[in-house]
């Protein structure tokens, strides 16, 4: 849905609705991933802001759509999404990477989301949630 979202600024409402078209899911699947993407709409000059001051020696705009979109995915969970564990983030981001980017995505979106993570996340704040049973 961001992906489509970013390359026809339509509002997000129709890109969910045409989405779900083609798509089945379940009802809880489907409420997480309408949640992610009107998130990462919402905070996209923020998260737009990060990614460009972590992605070194890369110009945003020269950023692949597909790799911009799974970042933009990434760092919104790594902000707005407390309960979800940062590894478990940056790991589900890497596999979209390497399913829908090119052979270098993986790699880049993995260091991309982990310099964001060190600066948002900070090791004492990851260190509870591993310590937390059941986690």
């Amino acid at each position: 849905m961001l992906y489509q979202w970013d390359l026809t600024r339509d509002p997000m409402e129709r890109v969910a609705e045409l989405f779900w078209k083609v798509r089945t899911t379940t009802d809880e699947t489907r409420e997480a991933a309408e949640r992610l993407a009107r998130g990462a709409q919402a905070e996209q000059a923020r998260i737009d802001e990060a990614i460009a001051g972590a992605a070194l020696n890369w110009r945003f705009d020269r950023i692949a759509a597909v790799d911009r979109n799974i970042l933009r995915l990434g760092v919104y969970e790594l902000l707005c999404e407390p309960a979800t564990p940062a590894a478990v983030i940056l790991d589900e981001a890497v596999e979209m990477a390497k399913r829908f980017g090119e052979a270098d995505s993986p790699a880049f979106v993995n260091g991309v989301l982990d310099a964001i993570r060190r600066r948002v996340r900070p090791p004492a704040e990851t260190a509870r949630v591993k310590e937390t049973p059941g986690v």
